[in-house]
């Protein structure tokens, strides 16, 4: 059976049919798609085109669908298009002519409009949760480690002192904006097509606030050509969701990076490292590198939906079929990274003795010029001073702290005895007693608020 056969003299060649039909990955939809036509049976009884008693036979034609789906039990046939003409099939193979009035004034243009929309409104808060879960073993974990202290680097060179909390939450706050996109996105995601017909609206005296009411959006949407082509929920959404997938990915890079022998900053334990058939001495990080791969899918995917959607003339395109395997890649890619990495993040070992030791001297530097600012010397002039002592020790081979204080006072008579209270790097950490900073009252702080910050999320614009 097809829905739209009647002007064809002839049936659909069959590389046509596997070219065009989308029942192989929109089936996944069929939850969704039930859900609106036992809306969409009631609304038109409230608009007197079903009687009551017929809408009631197509409810429960649409429940025994759903069950089949439900238990893996439904079978699919050659002439299902997608999942609107498998579902409406079934329905009319099992409740009789009947089911064939449920799409007086529907078009297959909105409904999968609403699905999609459906589909990723019930999906989301999962993702969210997943989210919350990594945040709070990134705060857990930095709570451990507010005063241990390892290289933060900028360019990837050695940059100054800060704390491994530190580091970690900073991950925790890109997730926080992550999950405040996902809300973002959602609202305007939360509008309800069902009504729209193919793109003018429908001649039945349909109550679509009601409709959307009982689907769980927050309104219909207001223009009947715009709401069965609309795919800025789509776009949004990707684009939340390869932000995520980036941020994930540069997580991952200094895991790789600092579980490097070379680094030896972290290790994973064996149950999240893979080895390699020919060396039989290799730990690698596969997981953080796949996170790193996973992100580039995350951001194709997004450039995919916005190229198919920027030349669209106006109306339902075929082409927006393409929407569907891109954002639900998107959404499976990290269904499954999400909750690997929070456990992975839980069992990270972290070497302190390593880390240490990499607390070269050099990254004191900024301090060093900060105790000439101090004693009133211009900034400029100091980095000036301090980087002669930095090139000093480079060609004498020896560290900035072990420079005699006639060689310091040789580049500046304002290096006083007290110079060497500048190198201690635990001194360093708590100087930085700032909102944001790296010190460890600050970063305590910083705990505190992320948790409060994970609370409000809850309780304000949940996902739920």
């Amino acid at each position: 059976m097809t829905l739209w056969g009647g002007r064809f003299k002839e049936g659909t060649a069959a590389k046509l049919s596997q070219f065009k039909d989308s029942i192989g990955f929109d089936q996944r939809m069929y939850a969704e798609d039930i859900a609106g036509s036992i809306v969409y049976a009631r609304a038109l009884v409230r608009a007197k085109v079903l009687q009551a008693e017929e809408a009631e036979t197509i409810i429960r034609g649409l429940e025994a669908v759903r069950k089949e789906f439900a238990a893996r039990q439904f079978e699919f046939r050659e002439t299902d298009e997608d999942i609107h003409t498998a579902v409406e099939r079934r329905l009319i193979e099992i409740v009789g002519a009947v089911g064939g009035k449920l799409h007086a004034g529907r078009s297959r243009n909105e409904q999968v409009a609403t699905d999609l929309r459906l589909w990723l409104l019930h999906r989301l808060p999962k993702l969210d949760e997943a989210l919350k879960r990594l945040q709070v073993a990134l705060i857990q974990r930095a709570s451990e480690h507010t005063e241990t202290a390892m290289p933060g680097y900028t360019h990837l060179q050695p940059a100054q002192p800060i704390s491994v909390a530190h580091w970690l939450l900073s991950y925790c706050w890109m997730l926080m904006r992550d999950r405040d996109r996902l809300r973002d996105a959602r609202r305007r995601m939360a509008l309800c097509p069902l009504g729209s017909g193919a793109i003018a609206g429908t001649p039945f005296p349909l109550d679509r606030q009601a409709m959307a009411r009982e689907l769980g959006f927050t309104a219909p949407t207001q223009n009947s050509l715009d709401a069965v082509s609309d795919r800025d929920f789509v776009a949004e959404t990707a684009f939340a969701l390869a932000l995520i997938g980036t941020h994930l990915s540069r997580f991952a890079e200094d895991i790789v990076i600092f579980s490097n022998p070379g680094f030896g900053f972290i290790c994973l334990p064996d149950r999240y490292s893979t080895g390699s058939s020919l060396m039989p001495q290799k730990r690698n990080a596969d997981v953080f590198e796949l996170t790193r791969g996973k992100a580039g899918r995350l951001l194709g995917n997004l450039v995919a939906l916005m190229s198919m959607m920027k030349a669209l003339p106006s109306g339902y395109n075929a082409d927006l079929q393409e929407d569907k395997e891109a954002i639900f890649d998107s959404m499976d890619a990290l269904a499954a990274m999400i909750p690997l990495l929070a456990d992975v993040v839980v069992a990270l070992e972290i070497d302190e003795k390593a880390l240490r030791a990499a607390l070269d001297e050099e990254l004191l530097a900024t301090d060093l010029s900060e105790y000439l600012v101090r004693k009133g010397v211009p900034f400029r002039t100091a980095h000036e001073w301090v980087g002669k002592l930095v090139a000093m020790a480079e060609e004498t081979g020896t560290s900035l702290s072990a420079l005699p204080l006639d060689r310091m006072q040789a580049v500046s008579q304002r290096f006083e005895k007290d110079v060497y209270r500048v190198f201690d790097m635990d001194h360093s950490l708590a100087s930085r007693d700032i909102l944001g900073g790296t010190a460890p009252q600050s970063v305590r702080g910083q705990i505190e608020t992320a948790r409060d910050c994970l609370e409000r999320l809850d309780e304000i614009g949940g996902m739920g």
